[in-house]
């Protein structure tokens, strides 16, 4: 089970009118195609690990776990300060998880959901009591300021989640359903020349609708239920037009769709904790609610 979630978010913020300034288009331009106001930025002096190490204490602190108890400590992020060592054993140290073991996963926007495919079959399998699940990315780090495609989407932050044996009131982590194309590797790619995101909008905005689509109902099948039974779905924070083009699909009512997006952007494997605390402070992450979680 989840038990509890958090979230660290730089003070640093880039507005959808100064960015528009200095791409040479309008600010409305910008908030039609992305749905975003506004975007967490780090300064260039901050670190990802510490940003990482914040959430993650928190997310102890509201799990009441003290982080000497943990197991396992999984950091999902692409974007780590330096290419060795991962960020994972940073954060463990910074947080006295000195008995866990700890590492990161690359896999980009849906690392948060395959570590916690991780961390739960760890827990399921009993080679872990507690894992803590960061999801953290600075974005802003690859992003080419001068490309009108993928400038006003991304964005810096942090979130995590301890996650620990199920039941007893504590709810319970359903199936999971991971999917890969390697087909698609240069739809969005960052290269370590140039250490830039380029990306293929239209193919990314088509497949993100598709995939996202295939696989919510994929796994509520397997959960035995109908879309109907589930009380929110918490998708990836990409771009607006796509959480809302996945609701629309699906026939699901906005209110049982996390959409964030707007005063934070897009952080990659952060989103998901980030919407998960959203969907909390407003009231729609509750005890026994049913939720979906899916990322691309």
């Amino acid at each position: 089970a989840i038990l509890s979630v958090a979230t660290a978010l730089p003070e640093g913020r880039l507005s959808t009118a100064e960015l528009a300034a200095a791409l040479g288009v309008s600010e409305e331009c910008i908030f039609s195609r992305t749905g975003i106001r506004e975007r967490r930025r780090a300064a260039p002096h901050e670190r990802l690990s510490d940003y990482a190490a914040l959430a993650g204490a928190a997310a102890l602190e509201r799990a009441g776990l003290p982080a000497a108890e943990l197991d396992l400590v999984i950091v999902a992020t692409m974007t780590s300060d330096e290419i060795t060592p991962n960020t994972a054993p940073i954060v463990a140290h910074a947080l006295g998880a000195h008995r866990a073991g700890a590492f990161d996963v690359g896999a980009a926007c849906s690392g948060f959901v395959v570590g916690l495919a991780q961390g739960a079959a760890q827990i399921e399998c009993g080679r872990a009591q507690h894992v803590l699940l960061i999801g953290a990315d600075f974005i802003t780090r690859v992003t080419d300021y001068e490309d009108r495609q993928t400038a006003p989407l991304f964005a810096d932050a942090a979130g995590a989640v301890v996650l620990g044996v199920g039941g007893a009131g504590r709810g319970v982590i359903g199936p999971i359903v991971l999917g890969a194309d390697g087909s698609h590797a240069e739809t969005i790619i960052a290269t370590q020349t140039d250490r830039v995101l380029r990306m293929d909008g239209p193919e990314v905005f088509r497949n993100a609708i598709a995939r996202m689509t295939a696989v919510t109902l994929e796994t509520v099948a397997r959960s035995g239920l109908e879309l109907t039974d589930i009380d929110l779905f918490v998708y990836h924070q990409a771009n607006a037009r796509i959480t809302r083009a996945l609701g629309g699909r699906l026939g699901l009512a906005p209110e049982r769709v996390v959409d964030c997006i707007e005063l934070l952007g897009n952080s990659s494997a952060a989103t998901l904790p980030v919407a998960l605390l959203a969907a909390e402070q407003d009231g729609r992450l509750r005890p026994g609610a049913r939720v979906l979680l899916s990322a691309f």
